[in-house]
């Protein structure tokens, strides 16, 4: 059997770094429809401009607030073509001189029905790739236990990123390695906490919500990113800690990392942590952005992104204090040869 059915990452992940130029630009060199596109200001503080082909152009939400969708229209992204997008004269993504990235991910196949589960039945549509793993469903809430969404994976998901766009509600994630009965708000510093009110079961085919209203409120309108982990191309997990410098731990992925996003879940206070291979392609990574807040591109060297994983170089509390805690998610290439079997170099 093939190690990996991703015979290349940057079909369906992709950053693109660009400079703005105040006006209006088509961005090209994605290598595909990019269905999920999210944009920060490297330079300079800034949103994060987080927008995707379901809900469509112009409509955005940030990573960075609890905020309702807003509508930019043509100021915003424009467009979505087949090699990248179109972008208006937001300064948050398109500032004269300012430099952007954009990480792209591909979804594609497209459709809409009604929910299921419990509780009166409400109209959701999405974009799909089971090859990735990759959903994004644009559904509204009932307001009742066990109602389910469709998710169209055909396998089970591994991690879940859901905003509320009709009102102001925090990012909620949920993972099946640190358990459904767990959550983590994107928009915040905070820690993990046990709670039942949001994600409670997933299947091959669908999402179970409860009543929170982050996640099913009445009427309300929701987007989900939903992941099912793909080996030598995505990976969702964990580590704990050692508190040690230069000689953290090693985390195991099976793929080389071009885009890694970290969590400490036990201590409050740690950020969001993103470095990519694009933005800094040598060891150790020496820059990264910050997913929870506005903040400008800063620098550490926290981290060295490997053939087969990610070594911790750091002891900040935000990649490896001794002891904590830490969530993950990560999306990159396998290097394998022509067997299909994995290199095993560092």
């Amino acid at each position: 059997m093939a190690y990996t059915t991703i015979n290349k990452s940057t079909d369906n992940f992709n950053t693109k770094l660009y400079t703005g130029n105040g006006g209006t630009q088509s961005l090209t060199g994605v290598g595909f429809q990019p269905d999920w596109v999210w944009i920060k200001r490297r330079d300079s503080s800034g949103s994060h401009i987080i927008t995707d082909a379901v809900r469509g152009t112009g409509k955005i939400i940030s990573s960075d607030g609890n905020g309702a969708e807003f509508n930019e229209g043509s100021n915003g992204v424009s467009a979505f073509g087949t090699d990248g997008f179109s972008i208006g004269n937001l300064s948050s993504i398109n500032t004269n001189s300012g430099t952007f990235a954009s990480w792209n991910w591909k979804a594609g196949t497209t459709g809409s029905g009604t929910t299921t589960g419990s509780g009166s039945y409400k109209t959701y549509s999405y974009s799909v790739n089971t090859t990735a793993g990759f959903s994004i469903i644009k559904y509204k809430g009932n307001g009742t236990n066990g109602h389910q969404i469709p998710h169209h994976l055909g396998t089970t998901p591994s991690m879940t990123i859901i905003k509320i766009t009709s009102g102001s509600d925090n990012w909620i994630v949920q993972s099946a390695n640190r358990g459904w009965d767990k959550r983590l708000i994107l928009d915040t510093t905070n820690v993990e906490a046990a709670h039942t009110d949001f994600v409670t079961g997933v299947s091959s085919t669908t999402l179970t919500l409860q009543t929170n209203g982050s996640v099913n409120g009445n009427d309300a309108d929701y987007i989900a990113y939903v992941f099912a982990e793909k080996t030598g191309y995505s990976k969702f997990g964990s580590y704990t800690g050692n508190g040690s410098h230069p000689d953290g731990n090693f985390i195991y992925t099976g793929f080389k990392p071009s885009w890694f996003m970290v969590k400490n879940v036990s201590a409050n206070g740690h950020s969001w942590y993103i470095v990519d291979n694009k933005i800094d392609p040598d060891n150790p990574t020496n820059k990264y952005l910050v997913a929870d807040t506005s903040a400008a591109e800063a620098a550490f060297d926290w981290f060295d992104l490997n053939s087969n994983g990610i070594k911790i170089r750091g002891n900040s509390g935000g990649a490896n204090s001794g002891g904590d805690s830490y969530f993950y998610m990560a999306f990159g290439q396998s290097l394998v040869g022509s067997n299909n079997v994995p290199c095993t170099a560092r």
